[in-house]
């Protein structure tokens, strides 16, 4: 009997964990059973101080469809829908509050909770061929939940544009609109992904961590509150092991040797 594949896939390497997701003949839908694989993931590199970024993949013809629309139909009471939500978002927001950099590594189509899962990563590079859509509009299901991520991620009016109408956009669109960082031709995607992983995984984690922290906490604050967290989260940061280490190796001309602290 041949072994079932994982719907779920961990490789780390060089301080970067990659996450695929593995339902390739389902378009990697996030099923109950996949996004509960995500949040155990998440959690388990949250707690890894070996793991300095991350990047989110897939394998198979999709990036992400969304939902998986088969099981939700099978749900039929709003407890159970419900709690599917509820894990979808918390999902969501593990990606946002962990404390290494998330890069999602799109080569196909992302579509409603998938297109979401791309808005929640903190940088996204995209293949030329792929293309983005929020789609639910269509069959009668506003994308609500996946409106929060993306209209954090693109202008209003484009975010509307795309949960209205529900037609994709190709990635050189979404990269003007800010969705991704960039689109690449699909042979360059992976060397684009390493490169940027290398990079972030090169810098201090404490670094990254408080710098990440900080950046997302003052988006919802006024101007004044703003200032006034990153005053503070700054100070913190200066006074800290690896800021010394860095400003020496600055002044010294040599490569700096991070602590994490």
């Amino acid at each position: 009997m041949s072994e079932v594949e994982p719907i779920l896939i961990r490789s780390d390497q060089g301080g970067v964990a990659t996450l695929t997701l593995n339902r390739p003949a389902a378009r990697n839908a996030l099923s109950v059973a996949l996004m509960s694989e995500l949040e155990k993931a998440l959690a388990a590199i949250a707690a890894d101080p070996s793991v300095k970024a991350v990047v989110l993949a897939a394998n198979g013809p999709a990036f992400c469809a969304g939902h998986d629309l088969k099981e939700m139909r099978s749900l039929s009471t709003a407890q159970q829908v419900s709690a599917v939500f509820d894990l979808c978002s918390r999902v969501m927001k593990a990606i946002v509050r962990l404390p290494q950099p998330v890069i999602a590594k799109v080569h196909a189509m992302a579509t409603a909770a998938g297109c979401q899962l791309v808005a929640s990563c903190d940088l996204a590079y995209a293949a030329e061929t792929a293309k983005f859509a929020t789609p639910g509009v269509n069959i009668g299901l506003f994308c609500s939940t996946p409106m929060v991520a993306l209209s954090r991620a693109v202008g209003r009016k484009q975010a509307m544009e795309m949960l209205l109408s529900g037609v994709p956009v190709d990635a050189v669109t979404a990269q003007a609109w800010g969705l991704v960082n960039r689109a690449v031709a699909p042979q360059a995607l992976d060397g684009a992904v390493a490169e940027m992983a290398g990079l972030i995984a090169a810098k201090s984690s404490y670094t990254v961590k408080v710098g990440k922290e900080a950046f997302y906490r003052q988006l919802e604050m006024g101007l004044d509150d703003a200032y006034a967290h990153a005053s503070k989260v700054m100070t913190e940061n200066m006074l800290a092991q690896d800021a010394a280490e860095g400003i020496d190796a600055f002044l010294e001309k040599r490569p700096p040797v991070w602590r994490g602290c």
